[in-house]
């Protein structure tokens, strides 16, 4: 087993003073020293095997007791010193101060391939950025993490990775609702991985206290390693820098907008500077059609994180990030055109990206006029966004709109009390879609494969989750890895996975757990 350990964040940055793990205000440094957590019983419950050999590793690697050792934290590899990292953020709208590392301690980086790799992992222990708070994962939170990584992976979405799902032996007390009614639940680590784990929030600690030295290290590390295609001098790199960031975050959230994928918890410091999808809470894919929806609890009242207003939050973010660099750029008239570009680029690509879901050609205003139509009809009675984008994809040019709604059917939630109204509308709609099609030189087989290249056939619903870690909780792994066979293949008909392209089921419409979700891990 081959190790190719590089410590480029840790050799760029300054180190915390201090040595001692305790809570407390760090300054001056990127990160703390800190030695994760040993578990007492620690168990491998699921490795991604494609991951590992991403790395280099083969599953037999991946058993051994040295792994097992490592991912836990019970064994810290001897050319490495593991570390937290400090940064801030803005949540829910808000500035937080200091937050940092909490609950993730970072072992190495690793590169193979030409890859790099940053090694994490979630759930081990205290940290000085931990704010009085254990430093632990649940089962129930590392499990939902872990698929989720995978699943928006293998959509083609960037994202962290995760490696391994380790439970700990040891019971961590939670309040899942925040309701004065903690319990005791199995502990668990997550062992997870990217190029760099660096957030907006790392730039925004720095500039917060005016550490412009600090700052300026971290941006250009960030630079040499991540984006080393930017070759310009000084300010103008830094301004190259963060247009570059805003393109990725844009790419991100169309992409997340196009699956249906709800984050949750947008904050600042939940925020790649690679533009990649990262901490994974309260999320949720959106199942009946409602742009307002958040599987967040803590947002249930501002719904600030909702779906519909993902894009609107992220330049928001953007906005904060702008002014964390700014010491570097100097130039506000530069950085607004930035900010006036994401929200210029947006209103052009998020219709086309909805005519392309449908099949359409995305240069045609009245076919982006139609996709942007349907969303405001799929809104209106109870659609599964899911299985409606992939049914759509049957309908042919020779249909007439009676066969294209018998198609559809299937995706509603309501179809016994559907008014004659609302079926009206959605007739009038289906004979507009087909003279768009019928009009169109590709054949039905050709727009049909296109389609179901964007629109997948089946997410992690969190009612999905849910049973995976009812039954793991009970130390039955056979949902868990069903579950990540079938998401490795998300846009593949896989008829032997049939049972999960259904709607939620009904019991899982208000159930904790399964329609919404608290931050509690």
């Amino acid at each position: 087993m081959q190790f190719n350990l590089h410590n480029s964040f840790t050799s760029a940055l300054p180190a915390d003073s201090i040595q001692e793990n305790k809570s407390r205000q760090v300054e001056g440094a990127g990160y703390s020293y800190v030695i994760p957590r040993k578990p007492s019983s620690p168990k491998m419950l699921h490795f991604a095997d494609e991951l590992a050999a991403d790395c280099g590793w083969t599953s037999e690697d991946m058993q051994s007791e040295w792994i097992l050792h490592l991912l836990s934290g019970s064994e810290i590899h001897p050319e490495s010193q593991p570390y937290a990292m400090c940064y801030g953020g803005h949540q829910f709208g808000h500035w937080a101060g200091q937050l940092g590392d909490g609950r993730a301690i970072n072992l190495f980086e690793h590169i193979h391939n030409g890859h790099r790799f940053s090694f994490q992992l979630k759930g081990a222990g205290p940290t000085p950025y931990s704010r009085n708070a254990d430093g632990l994962a649940v089962l129930r939170s590392s499990i939902r993490e872990y698929l989720c990584s995978e699943a928006i992976h293998y959509l083609s979405i960037p994202t962290t990775r995760a490696l391994s799902i380790i439970t700990t032996g040891d019971e961590v007390l939670r309040d899942v609702l925040y309701d004065g009614h903690p319990a005791m639940e199995k502990g668990a680590i997550i062992c997870r991985l990217a190029p760099s784990f660096i957030r907006f929030g790392n730039f925004e600690i720095f500039a917060s206290r005016k550490d412009i030295k600090n700052l300026k290290l971290l941006t250009d590390y960030t630079i040499q390693y991540f984006y080393p295609h930017i070759t310009s001098n000084e300010a103008t790199k830094y301004l190259d820098f963060f247009k570059e960031v805003s393109q990725r975050t844009l790419d991100l959230i169309l992409d997340w907008q196009r699956v249906g994928f709800v984050h949750g918890v947008m904050n600042t410091d939940n925020m790649s500077i690679l533009g990649l999808s990262i901490d994974y809470g309260p999320y949720g894919w959106v199942e009946d059609y409602d742009p307002n929806w958040t599987p967040n609890t803590t947002d249930a009242q501002g719904k600030r994180y909702r779906y519909g207003n993902q894009a609107n939050v992220a330049l928001w973010n953007l906005v904060q990030l702008a002014n964390a660099l700014y010491p570097l750029i100097e130039n506000v008239p530069a950085l607004e055109e930035v900010l006036k570009n994401f929200h210029t680029t947006w209103e052009m690509r998020y219709p086309a990206m909805l005519a392309n879901k449908l099949g359409l050609n995305a240069i045609e205003t009245d076919h982006k006029n139609l996709a942007l139509e349907l969303t405001n009809l799929l809104a209106e009675e109870e659609t599964d966004m899911t299985i409606f984008y992939r049914l759509i994809a049957h309908a042919e040019k020779t249909m007439i709109n009676t066969d294209v709604f018998q198609i559809i059917s299937p995706a509603f939630y309501n179809l016994e009390v559907m008014t004659d109204e609302i079926k009206l509308k959605w007739q009038n709609w289906i004979d507009r879609y087909l003279i768009c099609i019928k009009g169109d030189t590709k054949s039905d087989l050709e727009r049909k494969t296109e389609m179901n290249k964007l629109n997948p056939k089946y997410v992690l619903r969190n009612y999905m989750a849910h049973l995976a870690i009812d039954a793991a909780e009970k130390e039955d792994y056979r949902v868990l890895n069903e579950l990540y066979n079938l998401l490795k293949k998300p846009y593949d008909e896989q008829p032997e996975y049939e049972k999960w392209f259904v709607k939620r089921p009904e019991w899982a419409r208000t159930k904790i757990g399964c329609s919404m979700l608290s931050c509690s891990s």
